[in-house]
């Protein structure tokens, strides 16, 4: 089936999604609609500077240091049997993208295979696609690259790089913060307490949650693990990009500064969840799996010109082993997603711990507000009429 008609056939169907997540059909459809023009615009523009010096340059520095992130993660772990390098071919991806919309091949390479094939690939260095942040999004994570706790945090340990590139300029993206969230293996949320999600300390809890700043290659990595599924959605994990925000002395954001730059979700092949959800304690998880071609927001965040799913290898030979992912992911920095739909702030941490946001757009309100350090009110932002990020400068 072509794309448009898979997806206008996904929006002619009732939405599953997190329980309290809720939107227009109509309205997604002419949002992707303007979305698409819009990243066509973005491809246009990279692709008139890809092949400068520059990029050239980023290119070659980052299959070393990908190459010798890997090699530094064996040899921390003991791994010493041979590792299992695992990523798509551009033809199959293309025919994923425009046909199937539920697959990618997974191909295998020797460790004898140059390092430039293997960590040479950048996925996707065109406009992402924004989407719903969905309604498990706290505001007031801490700085930290290793999500990962001591309760609620077991599984398939993932080393995931981040990579955002400008895509006006093809430069990186320096002094973004990134906030990652996910499911853990088990899927449950972190940091929330509502039907369909009660996690272990309710608000308080913050397993799988952090912020990362993007360094002067726009990279940010971040020790996690592999995400659990849980009923109405395809295994993914939620990326949220914030540009000249402020930084307090605690760690956390100052509420009210900076702009919303990129919303968008990571989604994972299916022969990969698989091969995670045979081991402990994935294979305890008794909730409804969903594939990406039953998800409505992997097709969504999918398209001919995007690809969703990161580029990964095993660090060993079998799943347990860990994996190592990355991502190259092209924003505007002039756009601001904060007044979006998509944007909704279901919780918010302060020093007095956490606590729900009753205004929730995804609660079934309109907005937030708070009280204390990184915890308070959602930062300000524009959109136009169309549905298209304002350039507000950053």
């Amino acid at each position: 089936m072509h794309f448009s008609k898979l997806l206008l056939a996904a929006l002619a169907t009732p939405i599953l999604a997190h329980p309290g997540e809720k939107h227009d059909p109509h309205v997604l459809k002419r949002e992707i609609h303007a979305r698409d023009a819009f990243a066509h615009m973005g491809k246009r523009a990279l692709d008139s500077c890809s092949t400068s010096l520059g990029a050239r340059h980023l290119n070659k520095k980052n299959v070393q240091r990908r190459a010798e992130r890997v090699n530094a993660l064996r040899e921390k772990r003991g791994i010493s049997t041979k590792s299992q390098h695992s990523r798509r071919t551009l033809a199959e991806l293309q025919k994923w993208e425009t046909v199937e919309h539920n697959k990618t091949n997974v191909v295998g390479y020797t460790p004898y295979m140059p390092e430039d094939i293997i960590f040479g690939a950048n996925t996707s260095c065109i406009l992402t696609p924004t989407i719903t942040d969905g309604p498990y999004y706290a505001w007031g994570e801490t700085i930290r690259q290793n999500v990962k706790e001591e309760k609620y945090s077991d599984g398939v340990d993932l080393y995931l790089e981040v990579q955002y590139i400008d895509i006006n300029s093809c430069r990186p993206v320096e002094g973004a913060f990134v906030d990652i969230w996910q499911a853990n293996a088990t899927g449950v949320y972190s940091g929330i307490s509502v039907s369909g999600n009660y996690a272990e300390d309710g608000y308080n809890s913050t397993y799988l949650r952090g912020i990362q700043r993007t360094n002067h290659d726009g990279l940010v990595n971040f020790d996690t693990i592999f995400p659990g599924h849980y009923s109405g959605r395809a295994i993914h994990t939620h990326l949220l990009t914030h540009l000249n925000a402020t930084l307090l002395p605690n760690n956390t954001l100052q509420a009210g500064t900076g702009s919303v730059a990129q919303i968008g979700q990571l989604f994972w092949p299916e022969d990969l969840r698989s091969a995670v959800e045979a081991t402990y304690p994935y294979n305890t998880n008794t909730q409804d799996i969903v594939s990406n071609d039953d998800d409505m927001w992997s097709i969504e965040q999918a398209s001919a010109a995007y690809d969703p799913f990161p580029e990964y290898v095993y660090l060993g030979e079998k799943i347990e082993d860990g994996l190592f992912a990355w991502i190259q992911i092209g924003v505007n920095a002039t756009a601001d997603y904060t007044d979006n739909d998509y944007y909704s702030i279901a919780a918010y941490r302060g020093k007095n711990g956490g606590y729900a946001n009753a205004d929730s757009k995804a609660m079934g309100g309109g907005g937030g507000g708070g009280d204390d350090g990184g915890a308070g009110g959602a930062p300000s932002g524009s959109m136009s009429a169309s549905g298209m990020p304002s350039s507000t400068g950053a």
